[in-house]
């Protein structure tokens, strides 16, 4: 009795195109006749190992001899700030602590290896009271008269 409460149904489906199929040029040909809508995408360097072709601009670059680098602060301006600092009978530590910066930024700046930046340099001029940028470089930093 409980078996004939449920009725049988079978289903008869056609399967639909696999997806190689669905792709060959013949079905989207067929598709397109039956006036359904197709998606063709063109997809770039597909199937083909062309991320290693040679191209104009990479011999243009192989030809460029320009060696790009960042500027670095002279000598001169490390040799000032040195002097300035032993002429307060600062250490490159006691100086860093009085900038806020690390000692390793002074001994960057004073061998000539950091890139200049206008903030610290701001701040080693005030504490050793000497100008390290413009023309002048080496001359005694006028305090800012408030008007």
């Amino acid at each position: 009795m409980a078996e004939s409460d449920w009725d049988t149904v079978t289903v008869l489906r056609k399967k639909g195109p696999t997806a190689a199929q669905a792709k060959s040029k013949q079905a989207i040909t067929s598709a397109q006749r039956r006036g359904e809508e197709v998606q063709t995408s063109k997809k770039w360097a597909a199937g083909q190992n062309k991320q290693h072709l040679v191209t104009k601009n990479t011999a243009k670059l192989d030809r460029e001899t320009e060696e790009l680098h960042h500027d670095r602060v002279p000598l001169e301006v490390g040799k000032v700030i040195q002097q300035g600092r032993q002429e307060k009978g600062l250490t490159q530590k006691d100086l860093a602590t009085k900038i806020n910066e690390k000692p390793q930024v002074i001994a960057d700046y004073e061998c000539g290896r950091a890139i200049p930046n206008n903030q610290v340099m701001g701040k080693i001029e005030r504490a050793i009271g000497l100008k390290l940028r413009g023309k002048d470089i080496g001359q005694p930093l006028e305090p800012k008269t408030k008007k």
